[in-house]
């Protein structure tokens, strides 16, 4: 039976639950391993934890065959570090990894890398080796990203509870044809901030979607979800559907106490006064399910279906 099973057949969250159930335990030092935006593991000193990350950008997946590859590079310099974020950490070290025809032109990769070189000066990332090969296929650009985080900021998708509000940054949809996917800027900052004033629960960011990323957090925090529709932001011209399916948001979604969202909300306008900070639901028992069913079964992005 398993052999005529598909990837399409199974989806991207069950294939990495199976793939996972293949590896060894993880050892006494590795505080997180998959299933959250980074894995986790102890450092040297017991003030600060590693974080470790693996992403790549495929074309014709990630972006499009002809697009200016300067923004690609910083594409995928900054999924990763948005992954880092998430967590409330900071970057440190890059080994890019990339794959291409004989026949592609030296100046693709030569933007590429300068795309990626621009992410690294903004975000403070040392780009310290990695590795070029041959395909007949797709361009693809694969970065592992190190960083790290102390131990009282780091925020997992693991925390929420019943009753926690849900919040996210900036606005939501429309990402491939704005461009926003290609040039937009991880909430490093601003979660490093939350990690510090804001205390929340839980925290990811939003690769695939609010419909597909949402219920992630809710089940690693074993909780139910509901959503505010009509609370969601949006950019212009996106309809709600859009906004929860489209995915390439890379902003941030957080689980907070109820009796800290005011202050929180109050302090953030301050903090960062042109980037909203929006409720847009909250954690329910696990029980509850998922609320509205119309929009989780939007789905979101998936990589095999």
């Amino acid at each position: 039976m398993d052999a005529a099973l598909t990837l399409a057949g199974l989806g991207e969250d069950a294939l990495v639950e199976r793939l996972v159930g293949l590896l060894p335990v993880s050892g006494a030092a590795v505080v997180a391993g998959p299933g959250d935006d980074c894995a986790i593991v102890e450092g040297a000193s017991s003030d600060c934890w590693s974080l470790l990350k693996a992403d790549a950008v495929v074309e014709g997946v990630h972006f499009a065959p002809g697009e200016k590859m300067a923004r690609v590079g910083w594409k995928a310099l900054c999924r990763a570090i948005s992954d880092v974020a998430a967590i409330g950490g900071v970057s440190l070290h890059a080994l890019v990894s990339v794959t291409a025809a004989p026949a592609t032109p030296w100046v693709v990769l030569r933007d590429l890398y300068r795309g990626l070189a621009k992410a690294a000066r903004a975000y403070d990332v040392s780009v310290v080796g990695g590795e070029t090969t041959h395909s007949n296929g797709p361009l693809v650009c694969s970065v592992f990203l190190t960083g790290s985080v102390e131990p009282a900021r780091c925020v997992r998708r693991s925390g929420g509870r019943p009753g926690d509000v849900l919040l996210v940054t900036g606005r939501l949809g429309g990402s491939l044809e704005s461009g926003h996917h290609l040039d937009f800027k991880p909430r490093l900052a601003e979660a490093r901030w939350l990690s510090a004033h804001g205390r929340p629960n839980a925290m990811m960011d939003l690769s695939d979607g609010l419909a597909k990323d949402g219920p992630r957090l809710a089940r690693a925090s074993g909780c139910g979800l509901e959503l505010d529709m009509e609370s969601v932001p949006r950019r212009r011209g996106c309809s709600v559907e859009s906004a929860c399916a489209d995915g390439e948001d890379f902003e941030l979604l957080l689980a907070v106490c109820p009796d800290r969202v005011e202050a929180l909300l109050t302090e953030w306008k301050s903090a960062f006064p042109r980037l909203p900070l929006t409720r847009i639901g909250r954690l329910l028992d696990a029980g509850e399910g998922l609320r509205p069913r119309a929009i989780f079964n939007l789905r979101g992005y998936d990589h095999f279906q």
